[in-house]
């Protein structure tokens, strides 16, 4: 018997293939200030975008939460009770219609070596890597995975934790290198004529909101995201993925 679910809802042509909502933004009495993580982040990645007349809040798709109900519409009991350790390496172990890529510090990551058999491409990288380097290796292994695999959608963790200066991902990147890498990957996917879904991923610094939405801002300003970027569609129920975890 199938289970109900209210996560499903029509979305006007007049919104952004952008989701959004306020509650992603964590408080709690003022105490996350300490962190070091930015926890109000994606707020001000969308007060950016507004700021710059990109977006308004009639053009953003609110994301809802789901319930163990909802999330029992596509997953077994099993799956969800088994979800624990590295994500989604674990949790697509063995299955072949997965294929990941991950771009990582090889001296912090991944740890779990029993995940780290689950990534079908490698591309390791040494402390301090910087824009020519890591943009090179970025491309050059994105082209080669995009050949040995032929996704229906590609899911793309961007991460910002690759900046200079950010003390858990101990590499060099620039803010620029960020804009080029997520424009770069846009490009070679949707050559490829695939749907794109982008996340933001990690990054531990105050600074990453406004690179995350100047890469969002020159995303639209070459054209390859907006409304119009929302028509390509996955073609059957048998989706092959490519996940993308570039920190």
């Amino acid at each position: 018997m199938p289970h109900p679910t209210q996560l499903y809802q029509h979305v006007p042509e007049s919104r952004w293939p952008i989701v959004y909502s306020p509650r992603y933004n964590i408080t709690f009495l003022g105490l996350e200030k300490l962190h070091p993580f930015d926890a109000g982040k994606w707020g001000k990645v969308i007060s950016f975008l507004k700021e710059e007349k990109l977006l308004s809040d009639s053009m953003l798709v609110e994301a809802r939460e789901a319930s163990d109900e909802d999330l029992l519409v596509v997953h077994t009991r099993r799956y969800l009770n088994e979800l624990k350790g590295n994500g989604h390496e674990r949790d697509f172990m063995g299955d072949k219609r997965v294929y990941i890529m991950d771009v990582y510090n090889r001296h912090i990551y991944p740890g779990d070596r029993f995940a780290k058999q689950a990534i079908r491409r490698k591309v390791e990288l040494e402390w301090g890597t910087e824009d020519d380097d890591y943009l090179r290796k970025v491309e050059r292994n994105l082209e080669r995975a995009l050949q040995e695999h032929q996704p229906d959608v590609v899911v793309y963790n961007a991460g910002t934790d690759v900046l200079e200066g950010d003390r858990l991902g101990g590499l060099s990147i620039s803010p620029q290198g960020v804009v080029k890498r997520d424009e770069l990957v846009f490009r070679l996917v949707r050559g490829h004529q695939v749907p794109i879904l982008m996340v933001t991923s990690g990054g531990y610094q105050k600074r990453t909101a406004r690179i995350i939405a100047d890469s969002i801002l020159n995303l639209y300003g070459q054209g390859l995201i907006g409304p119009q970027s929302a028509n390509v569609s996955a073609q059957n129920s048998d989706t092959p993925l490519l996940p993308l975890e570039v920190p």
